[in-house]
């Protein structure tokens, strides 16, 4: 009996030996990227690479030399209004079209939720000349809202998809109950299962408005003058001349993108939770 004991707390400390060894390394992995970042954006002066390096006087130089020597505003901007404009539109889609694939039946219902995986299934890289030869007809090239669009259409099939599946989990007896009481279509949807969704939708608003930040491939092949460009892209550009990179301005510039992306994370955090209880209790 007292070696089973041994062998079990044996056991439990090796489990918990090598989740606490995981969690450092992973946490290394995360902030060794982001202590060479900050270190590269807030030190005054140029550098050729990036070093980790606290040694020097940290200075907030090359957050006012981004906005006076670069676009950077406007570079700024222009993935803001992207990335907002996406978040709206392409959440109002997939809600809606979630919930009608997991309340209602209707023809090619099945068949057209395939079809969101198949098509899902198509890198954007292969579609590249596809969305420029469309981009060239409908004389959309260097237009911010040829890229929302495809930005928007590219997040609906998929996440219809995952979005039918939270639907799903909501129990139908509701909307029945719903149904009883004189709720309408639009009711029901509102004030019944809406807000028991919340979460997903706020991880669905997360990810779309982070995409135009971090897009680079598409964003590039669409945009050709500086003006029109979005952060991702006009970033490149600062180390893109193996003669003259300005890495410690690119550094600040990373930096910025994490403020209204953290700052949205935190706007919805609340729901990642709440919306797992709300509006279930109402009588």
């Amino acid at each position: 009996m007292k070696n089973v004991t041994q062998s079990a707390k044996f056991n439990r400390f090796l489990g918990r030996f090598f989740t606490y060894l995981y969690m450092i390394v992973l946490s290394i992995i995360i902030i060794y990227p982001l202590l060479i970042t900050a270190s590269s954006a807030f030190q005054g002066g140029n550098t050729t690479a990036f070093v980790l390096d606290f040694s020097r006087d940290w200075t907030l130089d090359n957050f006012v030399r981004l906005f006076d020597e670069t676009l950077y505003g406007t570079w700024y901007w222009n993935t803001l209004v992207i990335a907002v404009s996406t978040m709206v539109i392409q959440v109002a889609i997939i809600t809606i079209a979630g919930y009608a694939y997991s309340r209602y039946r209707f023809l090619g219902r099945k068949n057209s939720l395939k079809f969101f995986i198949i098509v899902q299934m198509v890198p954007t890289t292969a579609a590249l000349t596809a969305f420029f030869v469309m981009a060239f007809l409908l004389r959309a090239l260097n237009q911010p809202w040829f890229l929302t669009a495809l930005y928007i259409g590219g997040g609906i099939p998929m996440n219809t998809y995952l979005m039918k599946g939270y639907f799903d989990t909501v129990p139908y007896d509701l909307d029945e109950s719903a149904k009883i009481d004189g709720a309408g279509h639009l009711k029901r949807f509102w004030d019944i299962v809406l807000p028991l969704v919340r979460p997903m939708i706020a991880v669905q608003a997360l990810w779309a408005f982070m995409g135009p930040f971090g897009d680079y491939i598409l964003a590039r092949f669409l945009l050709r003058t500086q003006e029109s460009y979005t952060v991702a892209v006009g970033l490149q550009t600062m180390i893109s001349d193996p003669t003259n990179q300005q890495v410690s301005l690119f550094a600040a510039g990373a930096i910025l993108i994490a403020v209204p992306i953290s700052i949205l994370f935190f706007a919805l955090q609340k729901n990642f939770v709440s919306g797992l209880t709300s509006g279930g209790t109402k009588g």
